[in-house]
């Protein structure tokens, strides 16, 4: 199997984990191979030493001394406006990125880099994603579709993904179409991630909202009921947990939250089917998993949230029922 050059686009003030994200990603990959399958190349307009946005420099080799021929995958970091736009007014930039991108089996951008693509006329008529932040100043270029929600989006062989870290949750989804599922997994478990993040996933995290809105009340009560979220959960066992009566539980939980807490749960509920889906479980143990009970609640309650049964979002999203 030839080995696969992974091409990083850097320059002075770029976002470092844009860069050093997926260079982690795909190295480990070849840590836990035991051999080379990526080999990995930090590039800029002019080579050298770059400073990063947080005053970290970064070795590089430049674009005149690479040839875009030989490149499996470029990935564009990203950075301020002005930072950006200096790196890619670079005639160099301008010529080679684009060169590039037609021979390289895919191509694409971490964070905000995809304003670089965009500027240089790459992005025409394609759907793509960046940083939330960023989302409606990148709609303004024309025929681009911008998908605010999802961590990274794949258009053909043109890879965005939305902001800082989620260049690690793309570059998994490569190893995985590269060199399968389980080596995917392997790099994640090595990494001490967390979970990995399917593209589909919102950039919004639902805990993450109810933790920065509700502070370590209701914040922390979502942690705990997702970490047991097979078991039963009720108002009274979630009353217990936060010390309070379960009327007074109820009463500030909607008002903090305006949900119902049996609603709340089954929100968390259904976005781990959903991840779940991505698995070849069949429908019946993901429910078990999840605390649904059954299959035929499992579908009920999905399809009245995201508008189709958990079968056509697998067949949507993984090609597989």
């Amino acid at each position: 199997m030839s080995i696969r050059v992974i091409a990083l686009f850097a320059f002075d003030g770029v976002q470092i984990l844009d860069v050093t994200g997926p260079a982690s990603v795909f190295g480990v990959a070849n840590t836990v191979s035991g051999r080379e399958v990526y080999k990995i190349v930090i590039v800029s307009p002019g080579g050298g030493l770059i400073k990063s946005s947080c005053g970290v420099s970064l070795q590089t080799l430049a674009l005149s001394k690479v040839s875009g021929s030989k490149i499996h995958t470029l990935l564009v970091g990203g950075g301020t406006t002005t930072v950006m736009l200096r790196a890619a007014s670079h005639p160099i930039t301008q010529k080679w990125i684009p060169k590039c991108a037609q021979t390289a089996k895919r191509f694409g951008s971490v964070c905000s880099g995809a304003f670089i693509l965009a500027s240089l006329g790459m992005l025409s008529k394609t759907r793509v994603t960046t940083h939330w932040a960023s989302c409606e100043a990148l709609a303004n270029f024309p025929d681009v579709s911008v998908d605010a929600n999802s961590l990274f989006v794949v258009d053909g062989k043109l890879w965005t993904s939305a902001g800082v870290s989620t260049g690690i949750d793309m570059s998994l989804a490569m190893i995985e179409r590269d060199i399968g599922r389980p080596m995917a997994d392997r790099v994640a478990k090595f990494m001490i991630l967390y979970a990995r993040r399917p593209g589909f996933q919102s950039q919004f995290s639902d805990l993450l909202k109810m933790q920065a809105t509700y502070g370590t009340g209701f914040g922390d009560l979502a942690v705990w009921i997702q970490d047991r979220i097979a078991q039963r959960v009720d108002v009274s066992t979630l009353a217990a947990r936060t010390g309070l009566s379960e009327r007074t539980f109820y009463r500030k939980f909607v008002k903090s939250t305006g949900q119902t807490p049996a609603k709340f749960v089954e929100m968390l509920r259904l976005d781990a089917a959903r991840s779940l889906l991505s698995t070849e479980l069949p429908l019946k143990t993901i429910a078990a998993r999840i605390g649904m009970g059954s299959e035929h609640r499992l579908m009920a309650a999905f399809r009245r949230r995201f508008g189709v049964t958990p079968s056509t979002f697998r067949r949507m999203h993984f090609g597989s029922d």
